[in-house]
C-alpha cells in the first residue's frame, strides 16, 4: 500500500524538522519507501521569481498578492507531485502550513485530494505557542520570514488552532519540548491512522 502523510502548521512550529526526523522511522515501521515533499523546497525559488517578475518583494510569501494568486497553485502542484509518487508505489510525506485546508477539513478528503481508496491518509497538525514559534523564526533568520516578522501583528491574526470538527482524525503534536517517547507515540499514531 501507499500512504500520504501531511505535516502542517504555522511557521516556526517545527513541521519540516519533525517530518525529516520521522521519515526514516516511518519507512522502517511500514516497510514502504517514502519521499519528502516540502512546499517551500518545491516552489520557493519559483514563487520568488514570480513575485520579482510582478514587481514585488521576492521574499514576501505572506503578502496579499502571494496569498491570492500563488498559494493555492503551489499546494495543487505539491499534491500533483504527491499523486505521481503514489501512483509509482512511493509513499509521501507532504509538508506545508496548509492551515486553510485544515480549517476546511480537506486533508483527509479523498475526493478533494484525488487519491484512491487504497492510499492510507494521515494529517499531523504541528503546534507550539506563538512566542516559541516567533523565537524560532528569528533564530533561523531565513529571508522568506522577513515579511512575517515585519508584519507580525497582521500575520499572527491568521494563526489558528483547530477546534471542534476540525480536530476529527487530525493528529496534534506539540513541539515545545517533546521527548523520545513522544516521537515514538507519534510514529505509532501515524502508522495506525494511515493504515488504509
Amino acid at each position: 500500500m501507499t500512504r500520504l502523510v501531511f505535516f502542517c502548521g504555522h511557521a516556526g512550529t517545527g513541521k519540516t524538522s519533525l517530518a525529516k526526523r520521522l521519515i526514516g522511522p516511518l519507512a522502517r515501521a511500514t516497510g514502504e519507501p517514502f519521499c519528502l515533499l516540502d512546499k517551500d523546497t518545491l516552489y520557493g525559488r519559483t514563487g520568488a521569481a514570480t513575485l520579482a517578475a510582478l514587481g514585488q518583494d521576492p521574499r514576501d510569501r505572506d503578502s496579499p498578492l502571494f496569498l491570492q494568486h500563488l498559494r493555492d497553485p503551489e499546494y495543487q502542484g505539491m499534491l500533483d507531485t504527491a499523486r505521481e509518487n503514489l501512483a509509482l508505489g512511493v509513499s509521501v510525506i507532504a509538508v506545508g502550513p496548509l492551515s486553510g485546508e485544515v480549517r476546511e477539513r480537506r486533508l483527509l478528503d479523498r475526493a478533494w485530494l484525488g487519491v484512491a481508496a487504497d492510499v492510507g491518509l494521515a494529517a499531523v497538525w504541528v503546534r507550539t505557542d506563538e512566542a516559541t514559534a516567533r523565537q524560532r523564526i528569528v533564530a533561523r533568520a531565513h529571508p522568506d520570514d522577513a515579511y512575517k516578522l515585519a508584519h507580525w501583528n497582521s500575520y499572527r491574526k491568521r494563526r489558528f488552532e483547530p477546534q471542534g470538527a476540525q480536530l476529527d482524525d487530525l493528529i496534534v503534536f506539540d513541539t515545545s519540548a517533546p521527548g523520545p517517547a513522544d516521537y515514538d507515540a507519534l510514529l505509532q499514531r501515524i502508522v495506525q491512522a494511515s493504515a488504509a
